[in-house]
């Protein structure tokens, strides 16, 4: 990848699956025109069959992330009211507790243990269902259709479209139920939200509160499994980190960029216009994919951009969570759930190793997401 962005940085491809071929496009700069310039479109994508790396398109319709300005801005708009910075810092001591007790767990089984199990692939789903209020006895059901969804296989094409249904279907009896009786959760804040006159339909809240739980869990499950392998791999910056516990939240940026986190593209757009990136035409019609991984290791960009470094002069603003009018609305609430994980299972186990060698770690080589299957660690 690094090479295409060097000698063809506006290449021409194709996908796995969907009609016809499409544009990548992988330096910074250019990722940031495609991903904020009304030139490109979101909206455009519904109803064609477009080049993609999932057998079924993961967005639905009335999905905020198939929305462009001006309807985009008016979600937003609702979404930021509801869903606040102070909101998430208020879950911070819940999700301190839970981080204890599952760490409490993991040392009651001993070392060493599996610390995807006891911890990646518990928390982020546990936090944000406290934050929306999910019964408990749901829970492990949200979480095999939104992993169902993600599926790059073939095989499991029906298996993701039943997931997609079946998360809909959920979350439109769910929401419709706190929009009647609203409690003190996320999903009721949506649903009461106004800016104005304005408030989230019936299609938009239920598909927002799906993605939600898609996206708000899954990403940061991931993540946190990739940053634990990242650190204890690099030694160095993990010490680092121990010595300095105040350079948690700038290493977590770092480690954000340098982590290859997809094992592919996300959710393209279409040029509305003819669009000219030097010398090199992208017509109306056609459909643009964006690398965030490459952007993020982009060296017109960052000095080193293949090193890990926590103390970057100058840092520039990574993509792992987006850029522009689709930045992701929920990064506030994964930096704050992986400084606590991250924070405290540093912390409370300075000897924190790998138990197998590196090169022994199993890689998910199915959903779209780059992450370790298991990850054994010693104390």
């Amino acid at each position: 990848m690094s090479r295409m962005r060097t000698e063809a940085p506006i290449a021409r491809v194709r996908m796995p699956y969907g009609e016809g071929d499409c544009w990548l496009v992988t330096r910074y700069a250019d990722v940031q025109t495609v991903t904020s310039d009304r030139r490109f479109s979101r909206a455009a994508l519904i109803g064609r069959d477009f080049p993609r790396i999932t057998p079924a398109p993961i967005a639905q319709s009335e999905a905020i992330n198939l929305m462009d300005p001006p309807s985009l801005n008016r979600v937003r708009r609702l979404i930021i009211k509801a869903f606040t910075t102070p909101q998430v810092e208020a879950l911070r001591p819940w999700t301190q507790q839970t981080v204890d007790r599952l760490l409490d767990t993991m040392v009651a089984s001993g070392s060493p243990a599996d610390i995807t199990h006891h911890l990646a692939d518990q928390l982020p789903l546990l936090t944000i269902c406290e934050l929306l209020d999910i019964p408990e006895e749901d829970r492990p059901r949200l979480r095999e259709w939104a992993m169902a969804m993600m599926s790059m296989s073939a095989a499991d094409e029906t298996s993701a479209v039943a997931a997609k249904a079946g998360l809909r279907a959920y979350f439109t009896e769910l929401t419709a139920a706190r929009r009647r009786t609203p409690g003190d959760d996320l999903i009721s804040a949506l649903a009461t939200a106004r800016v104005g006159d304005e408030m989230l339909d019936e299609a938009e809240l239920a598909v927002l509160a799906m993605l939600l739980v898609v996206t708000g869990h899954d990403t940061t499950t991931y993540d946190i499994s990739n940053v634990i392998y990242t650190l204890l791999t690099h030694p160095a910056q993990l010490g680092q980190v121990r010595a300095r516990p105040e350079l948690l939240p700038q290493a977590l940026e770092e480690l954000l960029r340098f982590i290859p986190f997809r094992q592919g593209v996300g959710i393209p757009r279409v040029a509305l216009v003819d669009v000219d990136f030097d010398g090199v035409v992208i017509k109306a019609g056609d459909t643009v994919h964006v690398s965030y991984l490459t952007a993020n290791r982009d060296d017109l960009v960052y000095d080193r951009p293949d090193e890990l470094d926590f103390e970057r002069p100058d840092p520039v603003a990574h993509m792992a969570f987006g850029y522009g009018s689709h930045h992701c609305l929920g990064s506030h609430l994964a930096r704050m759930v992986l400084q606590v994980a991250i924070g405290t299972a540093i912390t409370r186990f300075p000897g924190l190793r790998l138990a197998v060698p590196a090169e022994e770690v199993r890689w998910n080589t199915v959903s779209i997401w780059r992450y370790p299957l298991a990850l054994p660690v010693a104390w």
